[in-house]
């Protein structure tokens, strides 16, 4: 992060950054108001973001027992998307409840999504590939035709900025929406990292888990719940961002030597928050003449190739 605080417009080497760190938010050199202004509360964000979407992915692959989970996949960031727009495009919405207004909408949303989805995916005590991956797309698709006609429907000097905020740009980023996001991380790590022993005896088989005295009812429920929390989060703050929570749950897996959620769910954060810095670094830095990438198109050039990837590799074992 010290690096990538350096990078872009204006170059700044590790001490700068860390002198500017010293200095605080009041600080009068030009590189302090640079990096406290602009920078660092968006490389704040770009890291929860990660950390949030990472972990989103590791409870939706461990509630559906499939490694192609994702919450951008099964719809959970459209459903969060249409709830975060509602929420902007009307008069005043951003300022809901202190704040908090935009993403308990896009979490209302995104958990309908995610209820749906589960429900179309689910055939006989058991959640198909195929069924789970039609399920998300068609669920995205209308969701998507709510969100146009949604933009179509209000005023049209405000659908352009929700337009380009949900498409995945972290340019608005705010120390406040850093601790706001903060706060969701928090708390939907903490009952992640609580329900880790169930995850991890939920991969057996919903039979299994419940003889070895899993409530599978309430933990799927659980799940659910935290995931959706997760996504809305990311979605209300930073747009539609995918791939992040399909791609980071598979390294940190390879990383930890194990499918044990108490050692995955850890370096998933970590991981999800430093490729979310990485891709945000390089959205900002990649334009020649000034302008940004939304941070979504870098996470789609890495994460589609990796989804094929994965998808060929179950139709072989299968």
């Amino acid at each position: 992060m010290t690096v990538a605080a350096g990078l872009g417009s204006e170059h700044y080497p590790p001490a700068t950054v860390w002198r500017a760190l010293w200095h605080g938010p009041n600080g009068t050199a030009p590189e302090d108001i640079i990096l406290w202004s602009l920078r660092l509360p968006r490389l704040l964000l770009a890291a929860l973001v990660g950390a949030a979407l990472a972990a989103a992915g590791v409870a939706f692959q461990s509630l559906l027992r499939n490694d192609l989970a994702d919450p951008y996949i099964v719809g959970v960031s459209a459903g969060a998307s249409v709830g975060a727009e509602a929420a902007l495009l009307r008069a005043g919405g951003a300022m809901w409840l202190g704040g908090l207004g935009v993403p308990l909408a896009a979490f209302v949303s995104a958990l309908a999504a995610m209820t749906v989805v589960y429900a179309l995916a689910r055939r006989g005590g058991r959640v198909l590939v195929t069924s789970l991956l039609l399920a998300g797309v068609v669920v995205s698709a209308f969701l998507g035709g709510v969100s146009t006609l949604m933009l179509q429907l209000g005023p049209p000097q405000d659908a352009m900025h929700v337009l380009g905020r949900l498409l995945g740009s972290l340019q608005d980023a705010t120390l406040a929406q850093g601790g706001v996001l903060a706060a969701f991380l928090a708390v939907g790590l903490l009952v992640l990292l609580v329900e880790a022993r169930s995850m991890n005896l939920f991969a057996l088989g919903e039979e299994s888990a419940q003889q070895l005295g899993v409530e599978t009812e309430r933990f799927k429920t659980v799940l659910i719940v935290t995931g959706s929390l997760l996504t809305a989060a990311t979605v209300a703050f930073a747009g539609i961002i995918g791939f992040v929570g399909l791609m980071v749950p598979h390294i940190a897996r390879r990383l930890a030597g194990t499918p044990d959620a108490r050692r995955v769910l850890p370096l998933a954060a970590l991981g999800g928050a430093l490729l979310m810095v990485w891709a945000d670094t390089l959205a900002r830095s990649v334009m020649p003449d000034g302008r940004e990438l939304p941070v979504g198109i870098i996470t789609a050039f890495l994460g589609a190739p990796f989804f094929c990837y994965l998808l060929r590799r179950q139709s072989r074992m299968a």
